[in-house]
């Protein structure tokens, strides 16, 4: 019974968030090609990682998913973003009580990158409720040990940041009988690298050649300069405001694991900045999540000091101020949704035929792990991207703004389409994409090809 009742209530949370959002919910690059290392194991093959710009592989979402489509994960996108909210109502409840709970989960749930994250299924969202779910433990079982460090051993899958949060704790709490269990995560996943790739640190590697290949910021001085910016965009300005009266507040009623828990957090995402990892948005949801449990707490005891209703009063006035723009960028955020979900399904919709003519080409790494999972046979490093010279079929966007919404990022330096020779003929197309090639297609074969 005491479980049942966070099941429903995340279910239901998870139905509104569909139901305010329109359904709208993809699966990034990222976690496109998770799926597709998750095939190639369930398959019996040895995931291709080393692909250029491939994401850094993350051993638990490559093993879930074995048995996991873009359907399915999308469908789960939904629940991470409910439970990691329950959890910091729930982390907010123990440390303030159930009002600053509440606010502070609507806080958390109305972050636009939060919502954002959460419904393209980056495996950021399942690692934040993995991190908070053990910390809820320790808080309600101080000293718990060893259901601790199971959850973090699966967060530690997900991000290494847990891997330092493992080994604090055993730290903390100097039983080193559970050091084995701090180590499994980072054991497995240089074991993982070390069997596909033959080299043990091939993630670390990775990361850091695509950070630079990227252009991201990284290292201490831009630590420094940008770390701080990165917390900002999930939260704003006004919990910002009150997580610092949070801070304050938890420091006053001793509750020490609150602040040691936004502290490590930031300590350790300073940490893998400073060793070369990038510096983006997405690593600060831990932080946010936590800031938003320490702002819940000082909203709520600020608008009940007994005898200050003027500055209770002044303090709501504030709030509100900026209740008008968050609005909008959940609006915005919700049109963007459905307009690069629906270049998605356009991209599923060509017809098989098509592409039947390999090898393929396309403008930008972006479509690459999507055209993979759609069409069967097609490999990821068999898909030529900018290199039209090399292919028989070139899939690309079918106006400037698909380009924009979908295949080309801020951070990327060439945004410019290849031109299309005059000597490919467009085979098939539909309002996002057009398929051009040298060849025809005729009774399931290609004739014409160079």
């Amino acid at each position: 019974m005491r479980l049942a009742v966070p099941i429903v209530i995340c279910a239901l949370v998870a139905g509104l968030i569909a139901l305010l959002f329109g359904g709208h919910a993809f699966v990034n690059y990222d976690t496109a090609y998770a799926l597709l290392w998750g095939d190639d194991l369930a398959s019996g093959r040895a995931p291709d990682l080393e692909v250029p710009l491939a994401p850094t592989p993350h051993p638990l979402a490559n093993v879930v998913g074995m048995v996991l489509d873009p359907g399915g994960a999308e469908l789960l996108a939904f629940l991470w973003l409910a439970i990691a909210g329950f959890l910091v109502l729930r982390l907010a409840q123990e440390w303030f009580g159930l009002a600053a709970g509440i606010v502070a989960a609507v806080l958390f749930l109305t972050r636009e990158p939060v919502l954002s994250f959460g419904l393209r299924a980056y495996v950021d969202v399942p690692y934040l409720a993995l991190v908070l779910g053990a910390l809820l433990i320790e808080v309600r079982r101080p000293r718990a040990g060893w259901p601790v460090l199971v959850l973090l051993a699966l967060a530690g899958l997900l991000r290494p940041e847990a891997w330092l949060f493992s080994g604090a704790y055993v730290l903390w709490l100097r039983d080193w009988r559970l050091l084995g269990l701090a180590a499994v995560a980072p054991v497995l996943w240089v074991l993982h690298d070390q069997l596909i790739t033959g080299d043990p640190l091939w993630s670390v590697r990775g990361t850091r050649q695509n950070t630079a290949e990227l252009g991201r910021r990284t290292g201490p001085v831009d630590l420094v300069l940008y770390g701080p910016f990165r917390l900002g965009e999930i939260v704003r300005e006004p919990v910002l405001v009150c997580m610092l009266f949070g801070a304050y507040l938890a420091y006053r009623k001793r509750i020490w694991i609150a602040l040691a828990a936004i502290v490590l957090a930031l300590a350790a995402f300073a940490l893998l900045a400073t060793a070369g990892l990038p510096i983006i948005t997405r690593y600060m949801l831990l932080p946010a999540a936590l800031a938003c449990a320490l702002a819940g707490g000082a909203i709520v005891a600020i608008v009940s000091i007994p005898k200050q209703r003027v500055v209770a009063a002044a303090f709501v006035v504030f709030l509100l101020a900026f209740v008008p723009n968050q609005f909008q960028r959940l609006d915005r955020l919700e049109r963007s949704l459905g307009i690069q979900e629906q270049i998605l399904a356009d991209l599923d919709a060509l017809p098989d035929a098509a592409l039947s003519c390999p090898p393929v080409a396309v403008p930008n790494r972006r479509p690459v792990p999507h055209l993979a999972l759609r069409f069967e046979g097609l490999e990821p490093r068999e898909i030529e991207v900018g290199r039209l010279l090399k292919a028989n079929t070139y899939v690309t966007p079918a106006s400037e703004e698909v380009a924009d919404r979908f295949v080309f990022d801020p951070r990327d330096r060439d945004q410019t389409l290849p031109a299309v020779p005059s000597t490919l003929q467009r085979v098939a197309g539909n309002r996002s994409w057009t398929v051009f090639s040298y060849t025809t297609v005729s009774g399931g074969g290609c004739t014409g090809a160079r």
